[in-house]
């Protein structure tokens, strides 16, 4: 390669890479301190989170889980599912790890419960973050449910809970130890950002 020709292939990278720092600048992302504020004040203003739900290998619970920050501070859970066992409970919690590859539900993890408490149903202040307690199943295997929580937060210092998951069970929670004895994960679904309505 001639001299000439290296020269000219610097020279056009150097042109370049000015060209791209002027438009990123020009894009508002030069200021890294105020890059991270927008995107800082983008996650506090995100006020609904939801899970998908999907069977796991053999299931049918299926259904979707909405969880809205209210002004006070709690979080409000909408739960519907159907595939259900008709006319029966099914424990539903938050589970630590928002990993829904095994086909059993068992890359979730355990209950979500950052502040060590032994297991409880939702009646009982001392709990893990993700004791929710039971959804009951209406004689076509759907189930609809209502709860405000205090214990957790989207994605505040309280327990946040976005990233992980919801896991629906085969059987019902009885507020058992550890973990309310409620059987195999017929459900899972991951925590995620809400599209905004």
């Amino acid at each position: 390669m001639t001299q000439s020709y290296l020269s000219g292939v610097a020279c056009t990278g150097a042109a370049l890479l000015i060209s791209l720092t002027s438009v990123h600048a020009q894009d508002g992302h030069a200021d890294h301190g105020h890059s991270h504020d927008h995107a800082h004040h983008a996650v506090q203003d995100v006020k609904q989170l939801v899970a998908v739900l999907t069977p796991t290998s053999g299931n049918t619970a299926n259904g979707t889980l909405i969880f809205t920050a209210k002004a006070d501070g709690k979080v409000e859970i909408v739960a519907e599912v159907s595939g259900l066992k008709p006319n029966a409970k099914h424990a539903f919690h938050i589970h630590e790890f928002g990993d829904i590859r095994a086909k059993d539900g068992t890359a979730t993890g355990g209950h979500y419960n950052p502040e060590g408490h032994d297991h409880a149903l939702p009646d009982k202040a001392k709990r893990h973050a993700g004791d929710l307690g039971n959804l009951e199943a209406d004689a076509e295997g759907k189930a609809k449910l209502t709860i405000v929580v205090d214990n957790i937060s989207l994605f505040g210092k309280k327990n946040p809970i976005v990233g992980r998951a919801i896991i629906v069970h085969v059987g019902e929670d009885d507020g058992g130890q550890p973990t309310g004895n409620a059987g195999a994960r017929i459900a899972q679904g991951v925590i995620g950002i809400a599209k905004p309505e």
